[in-house]
Parts: C-alpha cells; sequence; structure tokens
C-alpha cells in the first residue's frame, strides 16, 4: 500500500500525542496515513509491551490509520547505524510515502533526539538506488525519497516553522492519546508514578496544543518544524 503520509516514532503514543490531530485531518481529506514506531517502549515506567501494543492497536482504530508497524529497536538503546538504517529504508521504500513526519529535532528524551536522525538520514538513504534492499518475499524494491520531511514537536518547546489547524480533530485526538491507558493518569492505578501519569501532564498536551493554535488564530494546533525551507504556490491556501 502506498501511503502519503508516513508518521515516524521512536515509541508508542508518540504520534498520538504529537500529531494525532494533523493525522486525523489528513485521512479526513482522503489521504492514506500510517504509523511506524521504532520501540515497544519497553523501558516505560509503565505498562508492558503487550499492553502498549493493545494500546496501539486501539489508538489506531480510533484515527483510521492505514497501517501500522513496530520495528521491534530496543528502547533507549538503538542507534543511527546501518543495521537501523536498513530496517527503516525497506519501511519507507515499501510505503513510498510523499511525506514523512518523525520526533523532534530537539526534545527531554533522548529517543526524541535519536529518531530524529534515525528518520531523516533514512528518508534520504531510502532515495539511493545503490543501497539494496529486498521484501520478506524477495522481490527487489525500488529506491524512494519522500519529498518532505517534517518534524514534530514533542515536550520541550520549539519554534514552529508552520502549525497544522486541528481544531475540528482535537476531540479525536485527544481520545487516541487516552486509548494508552497505562501511561496517563489514571486514580486507580497501582503501578508507580511516572512523568506522564500526572494529570497535569495532560493539561499540559492540551495547552501546548491550544498555544500553537492561538499562533494562527484558531483553537488548536499541532506545529513542526522542517530542515529546508517550504515554498507555496497558492497565497490564498495559508491561514
Amino acid at each position: 500500500m502506498k501511503l502519503d503520509i508516513l508518521v515516524m516514532a521512536a515509541h508508542p503514543d508518540d504520534a498520538e500525542l504529537s500529531c494525532a490531530g494533523t493525522i486525523c485531518s489528513h485521512i479526513a481529506q482522503g489521504k492514506k496515513v500510517g504509523i511506524v514506531d521504532f520501540t515497544r517502549g519497553e523501558l516505560g515506567t509503565r505498562g508492558t509491551p503487550e499492553i502498549r501494543q493493545a494500546e496501539s492497536d486501539a489508538a489506531s482504530a480510533i484515527m483510521g490509520i492505514h497501517a501500522r508497524e513496530n520495528l521491534g529497536f530496543r528502547d533507549g538503546f538503538f542507534v543511527n547505524d546501518e543495521e537501523h538504517l536498513m530496517k527503516l529504508i525497506r519501511v519507507i521504500r515499501r510505503y513510498k510515502p510523499e511525506t514523512v513526519l518523525a520526533n523532534a529535532i530537539f526534545d527531554r528524551h533522548p529517543d526524541h533526539i535519536k529518531g530524529a536522525e534515525l528518520a531523516a538520514d533514512a528518508c534520504f538513504k531510502a532515495g539511493l538506488r545503490m543501497i539494496e534492499t529486498f521484501e520478506d518475499d524477495g522481490i527487489p524494491q525500488t529506491a524512494w525519497r519522500p519529498k518532505n520531511v517534517y518534524h514534530y514537536i514533542q515536550d520541550r518547546y520549539i519554534q514552529p516553522d508552520f502549525v497544522v489547524d486541528i481544531t475540528a480533530y482535537w476531540d479525536k485526538k485527544e481520545a487516541s492519546i487516552r486509548a494508552f491507558r497505562s501511561q496517563f493518569f489514571d486514580p486507580s492505578s497501582k503501578e508507580p508514578e511516572s512523568y506522564l501519569s500526572s494529570p497535569e501532564f495532560l493539561k499540559f498536551t492540551e495547552a501546548r496544543n491550544r498555544e500553537m493554535g492561538h499562533a494562527i488564530g484558531v483553537t488548536f494546533g499541532e506545529g513542526f518544524t522542517s530542515y529546508k525551507r517550504i515554498g507555496v504556490k497558492d497565497l490564498s491556501a495559508l491561514i
């Protein structure tokens, strides 16, 4: 299946927290969107890989995405090397996305920074035809380089290069986040407290999206950064 947008995420729930509104908005526009999670989040304070997989499935159903894979990289220890790049290049060539959304270029969690670098590097190298990759059935893949690579903004504030209006999809985004019940505030939980599990964290997430929306004159927004200049053909398409 060819995707219009492929979201790359170091951990299950990174995509939901950072760009679920953008995902839902583009699906509503008829775009095909998928997610590739790098790790199973096995180092998280709460939950288990099995629980988080079930939560990912639930969140995927809420958003209505067309594909989701988990590459099974080691949480906290994956690196940007040939082994990891080749696995990600295969995914890029399989789905042939026009646009990739990847982790934040700077953030509190080191995996997010590593994820951003790995994604950008793989997107470039996926376009080099001398790098050979194959599908599971042995069929050679063809080179493919996404036209655009954008990085969503996570815990630490980064000045966005553009903001997507997600006002109409805030409720669906919030529902997809809350699908990860093991990770966020639950007064009945007996698991240890974590950075994400306080009620303040979900309030912060809403506040950040309100802040981004306020900057462009709407209620909710999601910000992104880009290494390359963003061009437009139609000024009337801008908010």
